[in-house]
């Protein structure tokens, strides 16, 4: 696995994966999503408005795009598992479409039997798998599960991007730093793109390990690329460096 290059403050990605712009949500998915994130951020709902170890709140338009893109990307791996491994996707947990408020959240992304994925989003242009360093401790063990008796370990995390930039979207329509949002403008606005995915790669926990053990880190206040703030500390893998999941997914 190859760092990523440091000049300074400046960290940069040298082992990138070009989009593969072949999957697309249908239109059922993105309704079933967005009311999910609408409920998640504007209804009973209610995600937490900074990240880990992160000093920026965020606006509720931000909090929606970000719930949306990251229901999209499990909904990209039921997709996977259906297409291609039918006995195991009949084995897989059922997505997970409740609505928890602060302080509550799912056990884990998506479960097969005793293995559990944990499932991570970008934009489409990403190339970083991230897990910020404070919820995870030296065993690669997830913090925030450690006291609820299961679930603290993953066994493998999975990078998904979407296309089109969710945040990008609503920042050129002058919604990503509103807190209240017309929900039929809103719902116009997502369902007038075609939303399409690609799956980078992933990792297994022992290689969460080593990145931990290794010091993969993109530090609070870098920049990666020269060009993007980063508001906490995480851990990092570059998708050049990630594995085939679909040929993990035929191996269940």
């Amino acid at each position: 696995m190859k760092k990523l290059v440091q000049n300074g403050n400046v960290y940069t990605v040298v082992n990138s994966k070009a989009f593969q712009n072949e999957n697309r949500f249908k239109d059922e998915t993105i309704d079933r999503v967005f009311d999910f994130a609408y409920s998640m951020t504007f209804g009973d709902g209610e995600h937490r408005d900074h990240r880990t170890g992160g000093t920026l709140a965020r606006k509720k338009g931000q909090i929606f795009v970000n719930t949306l893109q990251g229901k999209l990307a499990e909904l990209a791996i039921y997709n996977l598992f259906r297409s291609t491994n039918k006995e195991a996707y009949s084995q897989l947990s059922s997505p997970d479409f409740s609505v928890y408020g602060l302080g509550v959240w799912d056990d884990c992304d998506i479960v097969l039997g005793d293995i559990k994925f944990s499932i991570k989003s970008t934009k489409y242009y990403g190339n970083l798998l991230l897990l910020e360093t404070k919820d995870w401790n030296a065993k690669g063990e997830y913090i925030p599960n450690l006291n609820r008796d299961k679930n603290a370990k993953y066994d493998y995390f999975v990078l998904v991007r979407i296309k089109p930039d969710g945040e990008g979207l609503l920042k050129a329509n002058r919604l990503l730093y509103c807190n209240n949002l017309d929900k039929e403008e809103l719902r116009r606005l997502i369902k007038s793109q075609i939303w399409k995915y690609d799956i980078a790669g992933y990792i297994t926990h022992e290689d969460l390990k080593s990145l931990i053990s290794n010091g993969f880190i993109l530090p609070k206040h870098s920049m990666l690329n020269a060009k993007i703030p980063m508001d906490a500390e995480n851990y990092y893998i570059q998708s050049g460096d990630m594995k085939d999941f679909k040929q993990l997914v035929a191996t269940f």
